[in-house]
């Protein structure tokens, strides 16, 4: 395994460049599955995630070619249906292929997720959508969820969830609700720009979605799906990340290659924070800088259009750092807060109570060993790090390895001096 070691005190300067989003690339990769055709998908970062999830096609019968950030998929075997623990055990976003087996092969034997350890993700919606469109789900067993249907059939349901809507079981059942027979309404779907990417993506291989960006989504099932070429929407997240990178080293960075209409919640957060933000001349990016004083403030996570759960650690690191008491509210994962006692190692004054963290900022951070408990969390740590006085020892490093594209490589370019060694 490999750590890093992030030198601190330095001063972000430049421009860096997006990848494509994961969190959009995953279910499209997924939905590949639902056609004989070809297609290709361009703009797929390179990540763990990723090659898991290229690994977990093949598996399925899946023929997989990557051609630098183009990934081309042909179905070369449709007899294939089961997602096996030991590719779904690091990756979450692989119980997406549930909905598309059903849809098109009418039986699915799919391991239940692992993932980022941020507090419990159940996945009793994505099930409760797939029943109410036929799929005969017994309780799982073994640790699998294993069905076969003869048909699917539209109906109306509703998916929301007692903290907003659920944005991978709006995939998997979109996907299924597609390939069913009549319409289908998903009252209470996610409107994630990431499910979005993937409305519009089966809109190209010739499914019928509208009220795409709603709450609402109306499928009119067809026979079958035809091959597309797509480029995916980039990493919002990934773009927010480097916009907090720029600020907790009072750096000046430029973002490029982001739509900044999917981060205004970020960008507000930021600027209510005293950063400045301003978009680029070309629309597809935005400058952080910091010139005037920073000033506390309370943030509350939410479901898109809010602040992205995705983004709260990252954000904290930075609250660390901004003289005076914040706090931060976790809205969507209650539990994500691992990172707290990683931070305060660093000399951060947090404390947490609920869902709920107040952080007493301003106080100078040192440098100590810390460990990545998940990819956000990891994340947060390495910014803490480059604000840090001394060199900081960053431990389980995969993980930051399933979802930033060449992050130090990219950190590094802006000035930062981040190395990857041996653990």
């Amino acid at each position: 395994m490999d750590k890093y070691l992030i030198k601190g005190g330095t001063r972000l300067e430049g421009k860096v460049r997006v990848s494509g989003a994961k969190n959009a690339a995953l279910p499209i990769l997924a939905a590949t599955l639902m056609t004989g055709d070809e297609c290709v998908v361009e703009g797929v970062p390179d990540l763990k995630d990723i090659h898991t999830m290229v690994q977990l096609l093949r598996n399925l019968g899946v023929e997989v070619t990557c051609e630098g950030t183009s990934v081309r998929t042909r179905v070369v075997n449709e007899d294939l249906c089961e997602a096996p623990y030991k590719l779904m055990k690091t990756m979450r976003a692989g119980f997406c292929v549930l909905g598309p087996l059903l849809g098109k092969r009418k039986r699915a034997r799919v391991s239940l997720p692992g993932g980022c350890s941020i507090g419990p993700r159940p996945v009793e919606l994505h099930l409760k959508g797939l029943q109410a469109l036929g799929a005969d789900i017994p309780v799982c067993e073994g640790g699998y969820v294993e069905s076969e249907v003869e048909r699917l059939r539209g109906t109306e349901m509703y998916l929301g969830g007692p903290y907003g809507s659920t944005v991978l079981g709006t995939a998997n059942v979109l996907m299924a609700a597609v390939l069913a027979e009549g319409g289908t309404v998903i009252e209470g779907a996610a409107i994630e720009p990431e499910i979005q990417d993937l409305c519009r993506f089966l809109v190209c291989m010739g499914a019928r979605i509208h009220g795409i960006g709603t709450h609402r989504l109306e499928v009119d099932g067809v026979g079958s799906l035809h091959g597309t070429r797509y480029r995916i929407i980039p990493d919002r997240i990934e773009a927010g990340t480097f916009m907090v990178a720029g600020a907790i080293t009072r750096g000046e960075v430029e973002v490029d290659n982001v739509y900044t209409d999917h981060l205004l919640s970020v960008m507000d957060t930021l600027r209510n924070l005293g950063v400045t933000v301003e978009k680029t001349q070309s629309g597809m990016g935005c400058k952080i800088s910091v010139d005037q004083e920073l000033r506390p403030q309370d943030i509350y996570t939410l479901p898109y259009p809010g602040v992205p759960t995705d983004m709260q650690a990252q954000i904290m690191a930075f609250l660390c750092t901004v003289p005076g008491a914040s706090v931060v509210h976790e809205k969507v994962f209650p539990d994500r807060f691992i990172h707290v006692a990683e931070l305060n190692r660093m000399g951060a004054r947090i404390s947490q109570e609920g869902a709920g963290a107040l952080i007493h900022g301003g106080r100078p951070l040192s440098a100590a060993p810390v460990q990545a408990s998940d990819l956000r969390a990891g994340a947060a740590l390495v910014l803490a790090g480059m604000a840090a006085s001394g060199t900081t020892e960053l431990d389980r490093i995969y993980h930051l390895d399933r979802g930033y594209s060449r992050f130090e490589e990219k950190l590094n370019s802006l000035g930062a001096g981040i190395e990857r060694v041996k653990a």
